[in-house]
C-alpha cells in the first residue's frame, strides 16, 4: 500500500509544481499586460485573471492538497519515519512551500482587483524560491540526509544568481537594440 501511496504524492507534487511555476509566470505576463495601451491591457488582464483563477482552483490548490493527504497517508502507514531527522527538514521546507502558495493565492486576488504591486522582476525572483525548496526537498528525500541537502540547495542558488546576471545582461541587451 505505502508504494501506491508514494506514487500518488510524487504525481501531485509533479502537478503541484506545475501549477505554481506556471502561476507566477502567468503573474509575470499579467503585470507586462498593464504597460501596454488601452484596449489590449484589458483584454489581456481579463484573459490572465481567467487563466490564473482556472490554473490555481483546477491544478495547484487541488494538487497541495492531495500531495499533504498522501504525505500523512505515508507517515501513518510508516510512522518510523518520523524517527528520521532528514524528514524533519523536508516538513520544514515543505510548510515553507505551503506559505509560498498561499502567498501566491494572495497576489493572484490582489492582480484580479487591478493592484500590481510586484514588478516582474520581482515575480522572476519569487518564482526562483519555489525552485530552490524544490531543490532542497528533493536532495533531502533522495540523500535521507538532514546536512547534505545543504550542498545541492547551494548549488541551485549559484546557478540562480548566474541565471538572473544572464537575464539581466539579456535584458540590457536586447535594450540597446
Amino acid at each position: 500500500m505505502y508504494q501506491y501511496v508514494l506514487a500518488i504524492h510524487i504525481i501531485f507534487v509533479v502537478c503541484w509544481m506545475a501549477g505554481l511555476f506556471y502561476i507566477v509566470r502567468l503573474f509575470i505576463y499579467h503585470r507586462e499586460a498593464q504597460d501596454k495601451p488601452e484596449p489590449a491591457r484589458t483584454i489581456l488582464s481579463d484573459q490572465f485573471a481567467v487563466m490564473e483563477k482556472k490554473l490555481w482552483w483546477i491544478i495547484a490548490t487541488p494538487s497541495m492538497y492531495i500531495v499533504i493527504a498522501a504525505g500523512a497517508t505515508m507517515l501513518h502507514i510508516n510512522p518510523m519515519l518520523w524517527k528520521m531527522p532528514w524528514l524533519h527538514v523536508k516538513l520544514t521546507f515543505v510548510i515553507g512551500l505551503i506559505i509560498y502558495h498561499f502567498i501566491c493565492q494572495s497576489k493572484m486576488k490582489q492582480m484580479a482587483q487591478g493592484k500590481f504591486t510586484w514588478t516582474s522582476t520581482q515575480l522572476r525572483l519569487w518564482n526562483e524560491l519555489a525552485t530552490i525548496i524544490l531543490f532542497a526537498i528533493v536532495f533531502l528525500v533522495v540523500l535521507k540526509s538532514a546536512l547534505n541537502w545543504i550542498f545541492g540547495v547551494v548549488g541551485i542558488i549559484a546557478f540562480s544568481v548566474i541565471l538572473m546576471m544572464a537575464v539581466k545582461i539579456y535584458k540590457r541587451f536586447r535594450e540597446k537594440k
